[in-house]
Order: structure tokens, then sequence, then C-alpha cells
């Protein structure tokens, strides 16, 4: 059973026992309506990775409605506002991610159904954003002063070949940061403390082109090369603990006008990732072995002319570990208690939250959303029929609030890191 610190826990104790604090959690809650239409409204500023410009544009002016008139967009397109402390504590980051992963034209309008909120992206992340906004409100609300000042920050390319740049970006800036909370899960009731390693290669596979009929047998063919690599690679075991993956997500090879041509060229990307150093090398020495030999196998075959294979990553995530009893962990634990939801926690993840752990920084990644029951645990997500449960989600916001504050510190609350 897990135990949380006598230390963390009479903090928390200390903590919710402030009455501006059971103020701002009251305001929350009240805020909820408010809250929620500003996430439908920057649900409908569509944000693709790399094109988050004009949600960034609404989210800068949303914060400076909620009084961070020096909000800004950084040169990586993240957009930051800094409430500022009393100067004697961490500096605290918390964020959500401004790019979602559908294209332009994906979302029309948002649809209320059955306690639902439904529209690509309604989720991941944009109630992330609205929640910090709703965050701000309910401290200013309280005349909540915290010890160490909290970066409120939307960050870019977050999603897919984004492999988590705007993150990476703000943290190679902001050096200075002591703690990070990601709000990033579905399920408020998950608390992610570890970071997964992934990488994304590209690999092309060449050779010569020609008539589909006629060349015949008188070359190798790259697209068959392509296709008896992603052959071999769908045969790699690997473990289920720690937690490892591959995926082939994308084949690409010839086009339509030369259907009946052998094509020069033949173009598959990769995903894989693991929870263990040592594992995630040797899923990866396995699929690059996979695709060197399905070169030669096919070369050979046909013992005319080579096909030759070139390898380029085009995204990494970083990986690392924290004690799942880390302050903040517990912090978070406690927290969910408090608001009557059981914890969980989730060992692994490949979130923003994957940069700060990889570089030494305490951080957790934790839910956007209230999930009591199996119905409301399913979301859909990065689904064009993604949905958001909205009862009681106003929890999801109470739960950052309690962890940013244990974080940041007050003057009768210690920082729990420093």
């Amino acid at each position: 059973m897990y135990q949380v610190s006598d230390n963390i826990s009479k903090r928390f104790a200390n903590l919710v026992a402030l009455p501006q604090v059971q103020q701002a959690l009251a305001f929350v809650e009240h805020d909820q309506e408010r809250c929620i239409a500003q996430q439908c409204e920057l649900v409908q500023i569509e944000a693709p990775t790399g094109q988050e410009g004009k949600r960034a544009a609404a989210f800068v002016d949303m914060l400076r409605a909620c009084g961070i008139r020096d909000a800004k967009i950084d040169p990586a397109g993240n957009v930051v506002a800094i409430r500022h402390g009393k100067g004697n504590g961490p500096k605290v980051l918390v964020e959500g991610h401004l790019d979602t992963v559908f294209p332009l034209g994906s979302v029309h309008g948002v649809e209320k159904r059955d306690g639902f909120l439904c529209a690509p992206g309604i989720g991941d992340d944009t109630r992330a954003l609205a929640m910090l906004l709703s965050l701000l409100r309910a401290m200013d609300a309280a005349g909540i002063e915290t010890c160490g000042d909290i970066y409120f920050v939307g960050t870019t390319r977050e999603e897919g070949m984004g492999s988590l740049g705007g993150m990476k970006d703000f943290l190679t800036e902001h050096t200075d940061i002591d703690v990070s909370i990601s709000v990033d899960n579905h399920n408020m009731a998950g608390i992610v403390y570890q970071a997964t390693i992934g990488e994304t290669w590209e690999i092309s596979f060449s050779g010569v082109g020609g008539h589909a009929f006629t060349d015949f047998g008188k070359i190798a063919q790259p697209l068959h090369a392509a296709a008896r690599a992603v052959a071999k690679i769908a045969d790699i075991t690997v473990p289920s603990t720690p937690r490892t993956s591959f995926c082939v997500s994308n084949f690409h090879g010839g086009n339509d006008a030369g259907i009946h041509a052998i094509a020069s060229e033949a173009t598959i990307k990769i995903n894989f990732r693991s929870d263990g150093e040592a594992e995630f090398a040797a899923v990866k020495k396995a699929i690059f072995e996979a695709i060197d030999a399905a070169c030669a196998e096919e070369t050979a075959r046909w013992g005319k002319n080579t096909v030759v294979c070139s390898k380029h990553m085009v995204g990494s995530i970083p990986g690392g570990t924290q004690d799942c009893h880390a302050p903040l962990v517990e912090a978070a634990w406690l927290g969910l208690q408090y608001l009557g939801v059981e914890p969980e926690l989730a060992a692994s993840g490949c979130t923003n939250a994957n940069v700060a752990i990889a570089k030494g920084i305490p951080a957790i990644c934790i839910g956007r959303a209230y999930a009591p029951d199996d119905a409301a645990k399913i979301t859909y997500t990065h689904s064009l029929d993604e949905r958001y449960p909205v009862e009681g989600a106003y929890k999801a916001v109470q739960q950052t609030l309690l962890i940013l504050l244990m974080a940041a510190g007050m003057d009768t609350v210690e920082p729990i890191v420093r």
C-alpha cells in the first residue's frame, strides 16, 4: 500500500486548512461554466502541430484578461505568462500543449451530448489551457500569494513529429525551472511520474526503377525491400515489462501515375519506445538489423543491383526515472484523496513531463478530467469522435491547484521542492 511521508502529509494538511485555499477551491467549482466556455472557444481555433499561431494569440489574450499583462509568445511559439511570487521559493512551471493531432478543417463546432463535449481535440490538450485560466482566476480571487514564481505556459509541438519540441525549447531557455507540472492525461486519477524513451525514424529504400513487366527480374525492387523489412519488424518480440513497443506507422512507395512501374524508392516511418534503457537499445538494434537484412535479401533475390537504405531520425523523446515517493508525487496523491478520487500511479508515459524528468527536474503529468466510472473514461482521444466529460470537471482544476500551491509554497506552507 502506498504510504505518504509524514512531512508531506503535514504540509498538505496545513495547506488545505488555509482560508484562502478553501476560497480558491470553491471559486474553481463555481468557475466551471466559464472554464468550459473557454475550452469550447479554444478548440474551435484549430492548432495542428506546427500551426499553433492563431490559438497561441487567442490564449495570450485570455491570459492578459486574467491579469497577466506581460503574457507573450516566445520565439519557439510557446505562450508564456508569469505570476510572480514573493521571491523566496522555487520557480514552478504548469503547462498544457497548444497543438492537436488533427489537420485544419477537422473541427466543426462543439456538440454537447450525453454529458460530454464532443469535438476533435476537446480534451487533448485544449482542456488544459482552459484549466490554466481558471487557476489564475481562482488564485487572484482568493488573494493567494505564493513563495515562488509560477510560469503558466501553453507549449507548441508536443504531438507527433513535434516530439515535445516546445517544451524542449522552453526548458532550454529557462534553465532555472525547479518544478514542472504538465496537464495532459485524460483521467485525473492517474499520476505519471516516469518518462518513457521514444524515437521516430524515417527509413528510405532506394534502387533502380523500371517497367513492371519488361524490367521484372532484372532489378531488385526497393518497395519489396521495404515490405520485407516491415514483415521482419512485425516478428520482433519485446518484453511486456518494462513496457516496450514498436509501430510502423507509415509506408509509402510509387504513385498512381506509375502504377505499372517498379518504384525506385519506398519509405517507412517507425516509432519505438520503452520504459527501460536496455530494452530500448535492444529493440532499436533489432529493428535496424531487420531493415539491413531486408535490403540484403531483396538484393540477393535478383542479383542484379543493390537496394540501399538511409536512416533519418525525425523525432526523439527523452526518458528518465523518478522515485514514486518523490515529494511532488506524494502531493499529487494527497490531492486526489482529498478530492475523493482514488489515486493511480502510472509508471510510464510520453508527455512533456519527459523533458523535465530527463533534465533531473522534479516533474509529473496529471489529468484534465474527472472520470469516476467506465463511461467517463472512454474519450476516443486522437479520434475525430473525441469527447470530454463535463460533470465534475472542476475537480481536475482543484487537483492542479493543490499540487501547484504545494510546489510553489505559501507563507505558512514551505515548498515541497527547492
